[in-house]
């Protein structure tokens, strides 16, 4: 009997420890809300990465304690996708693919918390969009970086035709969010599918003329401010149309801008500007002479 009272106090100690440790990281939240809002103010783009980096695994090490924390599970989806993109996309294309994933799943383990959508992930398109529709307003972060990650990767990895046929289920979770939040990330939901549109040949169904009005929606909600907006319009629309005037316009206005113009978002927009000097420097690859 004294072994089993015994017994019985120590698991009870380890599950306090459990609930003090799971409470702990919960409190987090709020700090990881304010570091995020500090990172994207950041234009030094080598202390980013740096910094990034450190800060990705400290958020998979407190969800390893908290597996079902929405919020971590959010912020190391936005994580990936932001390393991805800003750090990896122009110089490494298999890193980039590695970081996409790895948010998609996260974005993925955040949105499986609903049976609904579970019950149609792997399903028809219909039943995936059933399922998508039984988010609410409050969902649209983890949809819209579950989405980027899925949509990043896939506009990477355009050889892959397992890969291109999810592009109706990452525009369903773009839909979404655009139906209840069209201004979340500077609009950035009309960006990617501009790009989707203006990449994607006319055979297959791409639309250039869609593609420049999802741009300019884009520009609409974000005054211009988030560069990265006219990098992918002149990255994809521009060059898909030869219009090498435009091209060099929205570069332009990159290079141009300063970094204060928005000074909550320094970080994206130094991305932006890094980018565009990279298109630069490949602009005869993409315009033919004469």
């Amino acid at each position: 009997m004294k072994h089993r009272w015994i017994l019985i106090t120590i698991v009870a100690i380890l599950a306090l420890q459990g609930c003090i440790q799971t409470i702990a990281v919960r409190s987090m939240s709020g700090i990881f809300q304010n570091g995020i809002a500090t990172y994207m103010e950041e234009s030094d783009l080598q202390l980013a990465r740096e910094s990034l980096g450190s800060t990705l695994k400290l958020i998979e090490t407190l969800i390893k304690t908290d597996p079902n924390n929405k919020d971590l599970l959010v912020y190391a989806a936005q994580g990936y996708q932001a390393y991805g993109l800003a750090f990896c996309e122009d110089i490494d294309d298999e890193r980039a693919r590695t970081f996409y994933l790895r948010g998609k799943e996260y974005g993925l383990r955040a949105l499986t918390q609903n049976k609904h959508f579970v019950q149609g992930l792997d399903g028809t398109l219909e039943q995936f969009r059933v399922g998508v529709l039984t988010f609410s307003k409050n969902d649209v972060p983890a949809i819209f970086w579950t989405a980027f990650n899925w949509g990043s990767y896939i506009n990477i990895t355009r050889s892959d035709v397992t890969a291109l046929a999810d592009i109706p289920k990452v525009l369903e979770l773009i839909s979404f969010v655009l139906h209840h939040d069209s201004a979340y990330y500077y609009g950035a939901a009309y960006v990617f599918l501009g790009t989707i549109e203006a990449t994607t040949p006319k055979a297959l169904g791409g639309n250039p003329d869609k593609a420049k009005e999802y741009f300019e929606k884009a520009l609409a909600l974000n005054n211009g401010t988030f560069l990265l907006t006219h990098v992918y319009y002149a990255k994809s629309y521009a060059v898909q149309e030869q219009n090498k005037a435009l091209f060099d316009s929205l570069l332009s206005i990159v290079e141009t801008t300063p970094l204060d113009i928005a000074p909550n978002i320094r970080l994206p927009n130094a991305v932006a500007k890094e980018k565009a000097k990279r298109l630069r420097e490949r602009e005869s690859d993409f315009f033919e002479e004469g």
